[in-house]
Order: C-alpha cells, then structure tokens, then sequence
C-alpha cells in the first residue's frame, strides 16, 4: 500500500500500519511459542504415563461411540475446546485394545467402568455389544469390573449391566425408555417459506426425506421402522437381563409401571433402582472413593485411589511408533465410516475416490489376499457408492477375495458398497438393507420472488440453465430426472441379484427401501453370516485359503503438515497453553441449543448431497 500524501489519510495510514505491525509480531510469538515446544518435544521425547502396581483401570467412554474417529483440523480443534464444543469421541478400537492389555497386565487389579459421559453411539447398538463383548473377555482374567455412576442412561446402564457390581449415587436414578425413530417434519415450515422440493425417488419404504414432504412419518415408514427397532430392543433387553440375572418380564414391569413403582418408592429414584435389584448399593462419590481405596490403596501423591484412565494407559502400553505389518500373507482392513460423498474425504466421511484409492492400493499390493471391507454407513451419493464397489470388483476379478464386513449400519448406499463382495457378514443388530434411491432438488423461486429477485433469459435448447435453485424445474427436466432415478434402482436391484444369487424379482419383494436388522438381513438372505469384524477377517482368510496371515490397516496418508501439527499438540502442555489462550466460558440455552443442532443438521445433510446426478442411497436412520 503507497503511503498517503494528505494529513488525515497518514493518521489512518500509521494506525494501519500500528495494527499490521503489531499482527504479524503477535502472529510471530505465537509460531515461536509453537516451534518451541516442537523442539523440546521432540529433543525431550514424549513423556510415558506411570502408574502404581494394583492399580484400577478406569474405562470412562466419552461422548459418542465411533468406529472410525472423526478428522479435525487440530487448530480448529483447539479453538472448539476454548469454545466448549468439542467434538467428542471415542474409539470402539481403542477400549477393545485397553482391556485387551489389562487382561494380562499384573499392574491392573480391577477394572472401574464409569459410563457417565457416554453419549450415544454412532449408528446403532453394535458398537456397545462390541464394548460388552471386550467386557466379557476382560473378565476372564478373573479380574473384577465395577461399575459407577451418579445416574445411568439407557445406553450407559448397557454397558453397566456388565460389571460384577453396580453403583449409584443415592440422589441417582436409572431410566429405561425402549427405543424409538423419531425425527423431525418441515414440510409446514417449508411451505411457508415458499420454497419447492422436487423429490424423485423409487421404493414405498424409501422414506428418507420424508421430513421435507411431509408433517409427520408415513404408515409404510412406521411399519419399517417398528420391524427393525423392535430387533434391537429385543437384543439389548435380552442381553441387560442375562448380564444381570433377571427376567426380561422384569424390565419390562420397571418400564411399563414406572410412574406406579416411583409413587411407591415415594419419589426415591436411586431407592427404586436398588429395590428392583438393578443396582447392587447406592453410594456417593466419596463413599466410592473410600471404598475403592479399601480395594487397591491409596496413590502415591495420597489424593485418591491407585487408579489410571484408559487414554493414560493406552498411551503407556502402545508402541511409540506404528510398527509395519510384515509377512507374505496380509488381509487388507479398510474402514468405509460415514456419509458417502463423492470426491476425496478425511475420516468420518466416506470419499469415493478417497475410499477407492485404498482399495486400489490394496489391489495391488502382492501380499494382500484377501480385502475386508468394514462399513459403518448410511449412504450417499450413488455415484461414489458406484466408484467403490466398483474398486472392489476389479480387485474380485485380479484374483483378491472381498469381504464385507458390517458395523452398526450398512444402508442404502453402505449396501451398495457390499452387494457384490464375495461374503457379507453383519451383527444380528445391523441396520442394513433400505434398497432404493431418491434424488432431492429444492428450488427457492418464490421466496426469491418476494424479495423482489427474478430470473429470466433465453437458450438454445428447453434444458438450457435447466438446474437453477431459483428457478422451477420443467416438466422435461423433472422427466429425466424421475427416468435416471428409476434406473438407478433398477441398476441397484440388478447389482444385488447379481451379488446375492437372487433374481431381481425377489430382490425387488425386499428392497423397496425397506430398512432391516442384520438378523432378518440374514433370513432374507443379504447378508451371508452374522458376526463382528474379527469373524469376517478369519472369514476372509479362509477364502483366500492362507492360514499363516497378518492384518494390515489401509488408512489414508496423513499429509506432512497434518503429521506436524500432530506432533505439535500431542504435547499435552501446549495444547493448553493455546487453549487458555482462548478460552471462554460459553454457556447456551437449551432450547437455542437444540433449534441449532436442527440447523446445523440439516446444513450438513444438504452439503454431502453433492452426487453428479443427484441420485442418492442414503436411509437417513441413523440413531443418536
């Protein structure tokens, strides 16, 4: 910028330059700050959790259950830290792994399952049988597992019904619900707004985007959703009384009689839960600490009992450093987690090209024999549901075996993916199926035309400028379109039939988008096996006819600057420097809260919509 020759245009000049200065030097300190602390990072070496022989594990889950970790910038994590709304996760892989290495470890003498800050679990109840599953195993250690919460959730007292003791804080309470599907209906709203959605799609169940057609859910979308819900609660009903020793009958009396049974317990939740025999004692928080205390002593700093979180332990059990997965013969683990979006796409997001690029790379790397696919998703874009499966083709037809394997939920286009492997494995609790596709078009002409804003021109052809949001489709448009979605189905169907060794017929009596479980899945005959990844994988070898095997994870490749920012803020004492450098406490009121969530829900779901064809395989029934 040339400095100004008039006096009033040097003043501004100089306070401009005052603020640039003082920028870049702040800009500056913070770089220094940062590279710092790389350095005696990496001179120091990372410093290793210890812990005290006898120690408890604690297995505190926080947030919601993942499969696969969601990618976040690192900067941007650090500000939504300072911010108060992270976003939190837990991986399913990492509790596995840290009962895994307690089981066996003299240090760690009882296990303390504190579910309070669980959240839910991405796609279903998979990944809380996959927990209990590791629980299970844990305990044949003969080691101990208590649980402890001041209340417990649906959700938390699932995986609580587990431990050999349970306890709450007396002013607790337990609350069983059931399960439900409910979502939330714009059509109203939508209406009043004046904008126009052009739906297109195929299957009488396929009642993704109801919520924009519609007020309240359809008959034929209640029917789908109480078919496949009423399998989950089953198993989770099943398995909380089997843990506990009790009969499902009683579940059903605490739920069904609650009110009646509170009135009789004089308004005393902790009381009633103990009564009923869900709880083992009620204790406060201190009387726990004592009573652990009792159990494993006191640590060395005498604050608490002898006790480390499991990220602590993980970090002080794991290697250091990756080591490479060696030996002739490799079955490939590749996670497909998320909405299915064209294009490349960092974790928690499936990338057709992304994905394909590590099927690709599996396919030709010579030690690999066999690939097993793990998808966790409710689809996406057809288009890039295509480019995957495809990959998976190619490496079926150069010789690999493909398996897929499902997690808590394999639908519409996260089946498309798997149609055609040479085995499909799924939980008996698996949401899979929804066979069918829809494209979506909002057009916003009238709003547009309130505000005084118009759209007019001509063109050489009738399909000149024929997708403009504020515009309304033609009839010749909305043609195709409705023609390009029905072949898509019929492209799925075939896909399908191929695949499962059906006829499109009989594909097509099941299809109609109709969401299952993995157990009715099974009986219908799209998935081959019930069982969780392990079983895929041996599954997967066997197929390939190799005995002596490793199991590589394919993961994409972290970019050098994502490695150094990675080693930047593992260092636990920078990352709190710069969060105290922001920090802010932000306090939301709930209903606001809530009404942005919607937003910001819909937001999202519209910004994945990005297939070149707007067809789209998605079952939009994910569970929070």
């Amino acid at each position: 910028m040339a400095q100004p020759t008039s006096m009033i245009g040097k003043f501004f000049y100089r306070i401009w330059k005052t603020i640039d200065v003082a920028g870049r030097l702040l800009i500056g300190l913070l770089a220094i700050f940062a590279f710092v602390f790389l350095i005696r990072g990496c001179v120091k070496g990372p410093d290793l959790p210890t812990f005290d022989k006898g120690s408890a594990l604690i297995l505190a889950p926080n947030g919601v259950l993942q499969e696969q970790l969601t990618h976040t910038d690192p900067i941007q994590e650090i500000i939504n830290e300072a911010q108060g709304s992270p976003i939190v996760e837990t991986s399913v892989g990492d509790i596995v792994d840290a009962l895994e290495y307690a089981k066996n470890d003299d240090k760690i003498k009882v296990l303390v399952l504190a579910p309070g800050a669980l959240q839910g679990a991405y796609g279903g109840i998979s990944k809380y049988q996959d927990v209990r599953k590791a629980l299970a195993d844990f305990k044949t250690s003969g080691k101990k597992i208590i649980a402890n919460a001041d209340n417990y959730s649906q959700a938390q007292y699932y995986l609580a019904s587990m431990a050999d003791e349970i306890y709450m804080n007396p002013q607790g309470m337990m609350m069983l619900e059931g399960m439900g599907r409910y979502r939330t209906y714009y059509k109203s709203a939508i209406d009043n707004v004046g904008v126009k959605i052009n739906l297109f799609r195929v299957g009488t169940f396929k009642s993704a985007m109801e919520p924009y057609i519609r007020d309240s859910m359809s008959e034929a979308a209640k029917e789908a959703n109480l078919e496949w819900l009423g399998d989950l609660w089953s198993a989770m009903k099943s398995e909380i009384a089997q843990s506990r020793g009790i009969n499902e009958a009683k579940l059903d009396n605490f739920i069904n009689n609650f009110p009646e049974l509170l009135t009789a317990a004089n308004g005393n939740a902790g009381k009633l839960t103990l009564e009923q025999g869900f709880v083992d004692k009620l204790m406060t928080r201190g009387d726990f600490r004592k009573y652990m205390t009792e159990l494993v002593g006191m640590n060395e700093k005498k604050t608490t009992y002898k006790n480390i979180h499991f990220k602590s332990y993980l970090k002080a059990k794991r290697p250091i450093i990756e080591l490479p997965v060696g030996g002739k013969n490799q079955i490939a683990v590749i996670v497909a987690k998320g909405s299915i979006v064209d294009g490349s796409q960092r974790e928690g997001t499936i990338g057709g090209d992304s994905t394909a690029k590590l099927i690709r790379k599996a396919r030709m790397d010579d030690k690999v024999k066999a690939i097993v696919l793990r998808v966790d998703s409710p689809g996406g874009s057809a288009f890039a549901s295509e480019v995957i499966r495809a990959e998976l083709e190619r490496a079926q037809d150069e010789g690999k075996i493909v398996v897929a394997s499902m997690g808590g939920m394999a639908a519409s286009g996260g089946y498309w993916i798997s149609a055609t492997a040479d085995e499909i494995w799924a939980q008996p609790t698996t949401i899979t199926g929804s066979i069918g596709i829809f494209g979506m078009i909002p057009t916003f002409q009238d709003p547009a035309n309130k505000l005084g804003v118009f759209v007019d021109g001509v063109g050489t052809t009738k399909f000149a400028n024929a997708i403009n949001p504020l515009q309304d489709l033609s009839p010749e448009v909305r043609s195709v379109i409705q023609n390009m979605i029905e072949n898509g189905y019929d492209e799925f169907l075939a896909l399908v039939a191929r695949g499962r060794n059906m006829t499109v017929e009989q594909v097509d009596q099941i299809a109609q988008g109709r969401v299952w479980s993995g157990i009715d899945a099974k009986r219908l005959g799209l998935v081959d096996e019930l069982g969780g990844l392990e079983q895929a994988i041996e599954s997967a070898a066997k197929l390939a006819n190799v005995e002596d095997y490793s199991v590589k994870q394919f993961k994409r490749e972290l970019t050098e600057k994502e490695i150094f920012m990675k080693n930047l803020l593992d260092n636990a004492e920078l990352t709190g420097s710069l969060q105290a450098l922001g920090s802010a406490d932000v306090k939301t009121n709930p209903m606001i809260q809530a009404l942005t969530n919607e937003v910001k829900q819909i937001i999202n779901s519209f910004s994945q919509f990005n297939d070149p064809n707007h067809a789209y395989v998605h079952c939009m029934c994910e569970i929070d």
